[in-house]
């Protein structure tokens, strides 16, 4: 057959069609937007599907990944997957016929498995913006939640009833909950976690105005694995509720109640005396409560090892009195006192000789505190380990040496912060204490200490590990030199020395020389007069160094250079924030140190941000902060 057989001339085979393109004239009529509707409500789609048959669809999906799935369709169902109990889920058979080969199969065991060793899967929490009803909402539907914090809320869309209501359905395992500043919450979410969530261990609500003393009651009704209780800044929360927390739950072992006006002697007292057994730990702040409960703490709270009382201006020396001799407390061993005008001299001494279990006591703004008790106190505090005093002005170093002249052989750690009394005393005491189980000491602003008194410290604790003198800006070279040749027997570890502006690399060269063996951790944060010097005496000594401190210093790029190249130091922890004369030039030492280095502080200098995006390259396992 000729190859041109069959050809009709118009350049188309004969018996093969026609292919050209078909276009549209312009006379065909448009299709206006309002048939398009038409059009798509003329087709079939599920949201005609009624609410109840829906909710039968969903209560039957099965695994996190399918829930999540579903709840990102639309928020019709995510408010039905949301309003779905755990009781109310259709369980799946325990392995499908026919296995779909095509895709990775995770079993409800395996998700399970995989939710329990993923914090991030166990754990939720929504802060500020983010906090909202619809997150809140789709963290629930994802199920197996233990733990949910919401910190803040959205203005318009913040977290209510719904999204609280939304977590109890879908979270019944929930162990901890935290609410802070959440305004619309109100009584009926909080017995909606109640109702659902029977094994919660914690509870924190924190400014919440609008949770009473009725919410209270439902979850004491219906938790009674509770634990922790937390309440602050709560102006609904009265008496009742922390007296139905007492009687039904039998576990509690923490309670903390701040800043709560309505709360007086019945509410504290009914919940110690009902949790007497348990109770281990109790906070009370700027609460209106009297002698009254006091003295019931001190007769009840005989499980209680942790008690901190702050702000109870209502409260005088004889509640303080009373609880000591009612003879409860024989298993406290820290108590923090702060702003409580009642504690004085013959209060704390009180405390001291009939709580014989006491190790710590922190005290602060204590106006009433002075030398006369702490001579007794150190005598009566026979297991005594830690003494913090902060901003009592009637404490004086004639009390303190006294108080270490007379102290226990387990006394380790002494701090002395804000104290104006603290101040250079003419005459030195015939018998100067010798503290040789004294560990760690803190002087931190107090500006009285200078030279003079800084020079004994090392006659009087000779084996000191931690030492902390910030902000003791009269402090200078001449009375740390001979701290550090007398030095510590056993080798500081710990030294902070931040705002201490007259020391210089003398001061630093020769802590280093003294204590470079065992020093780990030094601050030197404002020390303006440090220089590289101080950087090259630590590079040849401090063998031990883990973190240094050198903000707001006079160190530049040579220093940085030096410690860079200092083999046999492993800094894990640098800041050079604030130190002007570190630059580009930095950068390629600072690369060097990727072995060890973890975290490293770089604001406020001259490095700049493309300096900063190599940088995290090179130590990409370093936390960068610039």
């Amino acid at each position: 057959m000729s190859p041109f057989q069959g050809y009709r001339g118009d350049g188309v085979l004969a018996g093969v069609r026609s292919r050209k393109r078909v276009f549209a004239t312009a006379a065909a009529e448009p299709v206006t937007a309002a048939a398009k509707r038409q059009k798509r409500r003329d087709e079939p789609s599920l949201d005609a599907v009624p609410d109840e048959c829906l909710f039968e669809v969903l209560r039957r999906v099965q695994g996190t990944r399918a829930r999540c799935a579903s709840a990102c369709v639309s928020r019709r169902w995510l408010a039905l997957l949301a309003g779905i109990r755990a009781s109310e889920a259709v369980l799946a058979p325990a392995a499908p016929a026919v296995p779909d080969l095509n895709q990775e199969y995770l079993s409800e065991d395996d998700e399970a498995d995989l939710m329990d060793h993923d914090g991030d899967a166990r754990e939720r929490t929504l802060e500020g913006m983010l906090a909202t009803d619809a997150r809140l909402t789709a963290a629930a539907v994802a199920g197996r939640l233990a733990s949910v914090s919401v910190r803040g809320s959205h203005p318009a869309r913040g977290v209510t009833d719904a999204g609280v209501c939304a977590l109890a359905r879908g979270c019944p395992e929930l162990r901890s909950l935290t609410l802070w500043d959440v305004p619309q919450v109100t009584d009926a979410g909080l017995a909606e976690i109640a109702a659902e969530c029977h094994s919660l261990e914690r509870l924190d609500i924190t400014g919440c105005p609008m949770i009473t003393d009725k919410g209270l009651v439902a979850v004491a009704q219906g938790c009674p694995e509770l634990k922790s209780l937390t309440i602050e800044a709560c102006s609904g929360v009265a008496n009742e509720g922390l007296k139905a927390i007492g009687r039904c739950c039998a576990k509690l072992q923490a309670v903390s109640v701040k800043n709560c006006a309505h709360v007086d002697d019945q509410g504290v007292s009914g919940l110690v005396c009902s949790a007497t057994a348990s109770l281990a730990k109790v906070r009370l702040q700027g609460l209106n409560i009297t002698d009254a409960s006091l003295a019931v703490i001190g007769y009840y709270g005989k499980s209680i090892k942790d008690l901190t009382l702050a702000r109870l201006p209502a409260v005088g020396e004889r509640g303080f009195w009373v609880m000591a001799n009612a003879l409860g407390l024989q298993k406290l061993r820290c108590m923090t006192v702060v702003s409580c005008p009642g504690l004085t001299d013959l209060a704390l001494a009180s405390v001291a000789k009939f709580s014989p279990s006491l190790k710590t006591v922190n005290l602060k703004k204590c106006s009433k505190v002075s030398d006369g008790c702490l001579k007794e106190f150190a005598e009566s505090s026979r297991v005594l380990e830690s003494l913090q005093i902060e901003e009592c002005s009637k404490v004086t170093l004639v009390g303190i040496l006294a108080f270490l002249l007379n102290c226990n052989p387990k006394f380790k750690a002494l701090s002395l912060s804000k104290c104006i009394g603290i101040k250079d005393i003419c005459s030195a005491p015939a018998q100067l204490p010798v503290c040789k189980s004294l560990r760690s000491l803190t002087i931190k602003d107090c500006p009285g200490f200078t030279d003079a008194s800084l020079a004994v410290v090392g006659m009087i604790c000779p084996q000191l590990e931690s030492i902390d003198l910030s902000g003791l800006g009269a402090v200078t070279d001449n009375g740390f030199l001979p701290l550090m040749k007398k030095g510590s027997e056993s080798g500081l570890v710990r030294v902070g020395l931040n705002g201490c502006e007259s020391l210089t690399d003398a001061a630093v060269s020769a802590l280093a020389k003294a204590h470079g063996a065992s020093l780990a951790h030094l601050s030197l944060e404002g020390c303006s007069k440090i220089t590289d010097a101080s950087l090259f005496a630590i590079s040849e000594s401090c063998s031990q160094l883990a973190e240094l401190d050198l903000s707001n210093c006079m160190v530049s790029d040579y220093g940085v250079a030096v410690l860079a190249a200092a083999r046999q130091l492993k800094l894990r922890v640098l800041s050079l924030s604030g130190c002007m004369k570190v630059t580009q030039k930095s950068v390629p030492f600072l690369g060097s140190m990727s072995s060890s280095l973890e975290a490293l502080n770089l604001q406020f200098n001259f490095i700049g941000n493309h300096n900063i995006a190599s940088l995290e390259k090179q130590l990409w396992r370093c936390d960068i902060l610039a």
